[in-house]
């Protein structure tokens, strides 16, 4: 009987388990440029969050089937933090 609710256990374990992915835009820059392999190249497509411009982006995808878009994870409007000043008295 133990054993029989051992294996249902790590049966439903394995059924809900799901395979996580990583996380695709890099949030620290504003440009991303998204690679296309295609079908021949077999390794799908992928981004690449590591550019600080368009330009920079497009520069570095000039002969490659890539495309440059704004980072959709880039913090755009982030409150500047408050100068707090100290009484002194």
């Amino acid at each position: 009987m133990r054993s029989s609710l051992g294996l249902t256990m790590a049966v439903g374990a394995l059924f809900v388990a799901a395979p996580s992915h990583a996380q695709t835009f890099d949030p620290r820059y504003p440009v991303c440029m998204h690679v296309y392999s295609g079908a021949s190249g077999g390794g799908g497509d992928w981004y690449d969050c590591s550019f600080t411009s368009l330009p920079q982006c497009r520069a570095t995808a000039a002969g490659l089937s890539a495309s440059c878009d704004l980072n959709p994870y880039y913090p755009l409007n982030v409150p500047q933090p408050r100068v707090r000043h100290r009484r002194s008295g």
